[in-house]
């Protein structure tokens, strides 16, 4: 029997409650406690609900196999023993979690409900040693779940499988959906401390960069990493010689050669190539250089002196943060093959005549670093989409800082057929294009027609839906199961009219739980009437002051 747990810090720094995860065999009822200390601090994300093929589901159907579950525990009972729990080297919960856990005793005192799922990963910090936690809705996590069934299923499609077997993957991947899940919370962790609610765009963009390196990693084999998840189908290829290469075709060659550059190099012998060294000196782990040769084998071959560093030194003049050179080089590595001065830097001067500001390159380059790795002609493409929809030479230059992937988008199969259509709803495209270009690199039947359904069941016009997201250009990016249907069902308790919506449809574009409801709530204890927009957009200062300004005369009458 091993089991692992400990007490969920509350943001005052006291114990709200106690929580365990324990792996043990169905028929054993046994525990020996002793104590360990902590050796990593940990954060923990509750979800509701577990799974049909999770291993809390399964428990009761094989009572000789042994499970991670988790559980919530009203004794005084010290931990017993550490648990190790392997994954495959590249699908890991974040930071390292495949590593020994230990945890310290605890004396239990709060009770979680039987239902709830604790899903833990390691946390770094700077300032103590204490368990932090983000409880979400459960309304919220089951959104993001159907979210990211969403994305690797089209995932999946877009690597050759048939819906029928994508739908059959999905359904047998409960685990690794969480996994995808634990790592949209990771990345996005301060956003959710704040309330700021992920679009499906922001959804779709971190999980399939993600799923897109474990492609590269994994190849043919990732459905079944996937099913499998977190047990590897195969042996570890992290652990498994480099195999011989095999004579056609080239690439593959060649692949195996500059993999080879880097496999079973340990970097305490310092018997590191001078490139790999330095990339390792900026923060880039083996693991990570390993993949970037697979997925690019002439890296492999690239001069240090020559190529790789007057490009991450370049970059770090631009203002690049250190940490963020490595995502960069991981998400585009070919920006080492191109030549400083002949390209990137010209490239760079030709955005700067087009209007893109020259001291927000490092955040251009971070957002997107493909961008300075496409042609002239795809460029002026966009270019020509943008000025034939009457976007002006200036906000060009804006677009083009504040959303560099329009670039990326194709002219005939995204932006055109996305203009038809918002121009359907009778919008001004050139004037969306300027305040929200990323719609226009959301799928029309997957995300943009919904919206427009959504609202039309509920009574709202075409005109009107129209003018909603003529005023908030942003409308669209929403989900409909995590944003628009949660926040209009709460909508409906609102003492306002359905019109409201179309006069102030930003109401979306707030939380839920840290905004719309406590505003409400306050406004209907002290009895006045507020316009929505007087209720969510003002300052808190402002909002207190119009609200007390309204209570005293309230009074007065």
């Amino acid at each position: 029997m091993a089991d692992f747990g400990g007490l969920i810090r509350d943001s005052n720094g006291g114990f709200m409650c106690a929580f365990y995860a324990l792996t043990y065999s169905h028929s054993d009822r046994n525990l020996t406690p002793s104590s360990k200390p902590l050796s990593k601090p940990i954060s923990a994300v509750v979800l509701t609900n577990p799974p049909p093929n999770s291993p809390a589901a399964a428990a009761a159907a094989a009572p000789a196999a042994m499970f991670v579950v988790a559980s919530s525990i009203c004794s005084d009972i010290p931990l017993l023993k550490p648990i190790k729990m392997k994954t495959f080297s590249s699908i890991q919960p974040p930071h390292n979690f495949h590593s020994t856990l230990f945890f310290s005793y605890t004396s239990i005192r709060t009770q979680l409900p039987s239902s709830t799922r604790v899903f833990f990963s390691q946390e770094k910090s700077d300032t103590d040693e204490s368990l932090s936690v983000k409880l979400l809705p459960p309304t919220l996590l089951a959104a993001e779940k159907e979210e990211a069934k969403a994305v690797l299923t089209l995932f999946l499609k877009k690597r050759g499988l048939s819906n029928a077997n994508a739908a059959r993957t999905i359904n047998k991947s409960d685990p690794f959906i969480d996994h995808l899940l634990s790592k949209l919370h990771s990345k996005h962790k301060t956003w959710y401390l704040s309330g700021r609610e992920l679009t499906t765009l922001e959804i779709r963009d971190a999980l399939i960069s993600y799923l897109e390196s474990l492609y590269e990693e994994h190849g043919e084999i990732l459905v079944d990493a996937v099913e499998n998840y977190p047990n590897p189908p195969v042996k570890d290829k992290s652990d498994a010689p480099i195999p011989p290469p095999n004579p056609s075709p080239a690439v593959d060659s060649k692949k195996v050669k500059a993999v080879s550059r880097v496999s079973g190099i340990d970097p305490a012998e310092g018997n590191l190539r001078p490139h790999i060294a330095y990339l390792m000196e900026l923060g880039m782990n083996t693991d990570q250089v390993r993949s970037i040769m697979r997925r690019f084998p002439a890296f492999a071959y690239y001069s240090l002196e020559g190529k790789i560093k007057p490009v991450v030194e370049f970059f770090l003049e631009l203002g690049v943060p250190k940490e963020k050179i490595i995502i960069i080089l991981t998400k585009r590595p070919q920006l080492c093959g191109i030549s400083l001065s002949k390209n990137l830097k010209p490239t760079m001067k030709f955005f700067e005549s087009l209007g893109v500001d020259k001291e927000q390159w490092a955040k251009v380059i971070y957002r997107f670093p493909a961008l300075l790795t496409y042609s002239t002609q795809k460029i002026n493409e966009s270019l020509d989409f943008l000025r034939e929809f009457g976007v002006s030479e200036e906000n060009i230059g804006k677009i083009l800082t504040r959303c560099p992937t329009i670039v990326s988008y194709s002219v005939e199969d995204n932006l055109r057929p996305t203009a038809m259509y918002f121009r359907s709803l009778g919008v001004d495209v050139g004037l969306l294009l300027f305040n929200c270009p990323q719609n226009f690199g959301l799928s029309i039947e997957a995300n943009i027609k919904p919206v427009t359904q959504f609202f039309l069941e509920r009574g709202y016009t075409m005109e009107e839906i129209g003018i909603m997201i003529k005023r908030y250009g942003m409308l669209y990016t929403f989900s409909l199961t995590e944003n628009l249907m949660p926040k209009w069902d709460y909508f409906l308790t609102m003492d306002y009219p359905k019109s409201e919506l179309v006069k102030f449809p930003q109401f979306f574009g707030y939380s839920l739980e840290q905004r719309i409801k406590p505003r409400y709530t306050r406004v209907k204890i002290s009895g006045v009437r507020l316009l929505l927009n007087q209720v969510l957009s003002l300052s808190s200062s402002n909002f207190e002051e119009i609200l007390r300004k309204k209570i005293m005369k309230m009074q007065v009458d």
